[in-house]
């Protein structure tokens, strides 16, 4: 088959959605397919990829507040996708690219979704109290999920708000880790001497400092910690419009803002030598920096109210009401555990998610499409 993938609010560094795509294209490249991969950027660019996927860059408008995010006309990716002539499409953005799946019926292209986030929850939390959010998000998502042949969800939680409106055409499949790159054997030791400074234990946030992440929760936690005696230091990897909002809450308290680390390597060296990572996003659908870090042998305290819930088992983490005390009372208990034992739980965790079987669930989503 030729698929096209398409996604908006792809760039440098737009992290899981970012991940997630070249994963599943290099992945149905190496099954036998062709993948386009199209996508927005600040000129036009049509190259080929070292895994096979050949990537072509839309120039687009950045959208503003977003911290450097872009979307592309829907005008062009039609006009682009009547020369592609693709046998399946696949997109990756609900929101400002739903008219996809028209476009796809009109021409007799089957089609499929990947819902990356919950709509009625960005909905309640930006726009709209509860009830509200969840009637007008149940409104839009009879309309998507009516205009394209599959909706993909990865979770129980992501699928809940399509569940709860009959939808037919939902399945699950979830995404993967990249088992080689992050290991425990990457912990290194003379990068914690620096990056801990002489604390006991070392904590990491990794991802987008984006009002949705909640980040501020993780520096409430080592403010709790802290106001108890605990030795510890949070390491922050990542960039986003609310680091000066961050910053300044996190002034006085044993906290590091590394910013953006671009190297995968890197990043998966800093996740292994990590004592604990903490994950408090409210509205995660799946949530790919926690599994990184399980898969790195680092286990993660997540809000319960998220799809991590669901990943993060006891053995190898804890899911937690969604405040400070809650957070800090779970990282004590874990590294009160052995660190032998932790680790090792939460690598086996991550082992159950490789990249290949959400290939395989990807597929068939498309081949049912």
């Amino acid at each position: 088959m030729r698929i096209v993938q398409v996604a908006n609010f792809y760039g440098p560094r737009s992290g899981g959605l970012r991940t997630a795509l070249h994963h599943l294209g290099a992945g149905y490249v190496a099954r036998g397919h062709e993948v386009v991969l199209v996508v927005p950027g600040p000129r036009r660019t049509d190259e080929m990829m070292p895994s096979g996927v050949r990537r072509v860059t839309l120039t687009a408008a950045k959208i503003p507040w977003t911290g450097g995010y872009r979307a592309v006309d829907p005008c062009r990716v039609r006009a682009l996708l009547a020369g592609l002539r693709p046998d399946r499409i696949e997109v990756s953005d609900r929101l400002t690219l739903r008219g996809m799946g028209r476009w796809a019926a009109a021409h007799g292209v089957p089609s499929v979704v990947i819902s990356h986030e919950r709509l009625d929850r960005l909905l309640n939390q930006f726009l709209l109290p509860g009830l509200a959010a969840r009637r007008l998000a149940d409104w839009a998502n009879r309309r998507m999920a009516a205009s394209y042949d599959t909706v993909v969800c990865t979770t129980r939680f992501a699928r809940e708000e399509f569940d709860r409106i009959g939808s037919r055409n939902v399945v699950q499949v979830p995404l993967g880790v990249d088992l080689a790159t992050f290991a425990p054997s990457h912990r290194d030791g003379t990068l914690r001497a620096e990056l801990a400074r002489g604390a006991e234990a070392m904590l990491v946030h990794c991802g987008r400092l984006s009002l949705e992440k909640h980040v501020e929760r993780c520096v409430d936690t080592i403010a709790e910690l802290h106001e108890s005696r605990q030795q510890v230091r949070l390491v922050i990897a990542g960039d986003g419009p609310r680091r000066a909002a961050l910053q300044r809450r996190a002034a006085g308290l044993p906290v590091t803002f590394l910013g953006f680390v671009p190297g995968r390597s890197d990043l998966a060296k800093l996740l292994a030598t990590s004592d604990l990572s903490l994950a408090p996003g409210p509205h995660e659908t799946f949530g790919l920096a926690a599994l990184e870090a399980l898969a790195s042998g680092t286990p993660v305290v997540v809000s319960r109210s998220s799809a991590l819930s669901e990943i993060v088992l006891p053995s190898c983490g804890a899911a937690v009401a969604d405040h400070a005390p809650a957070f800090a009372d779970a990282v004590c208990r874990l590294l009160d555990a052995p660190q032998q034992s932790r680790r090792a739980a939460a690598r086996a965790r991550a082992e159950e998610f490789p990249w290949p079987a959400a290939v395989t669930g990807m597929l068939q989503a498309l081949q049912t499409g």
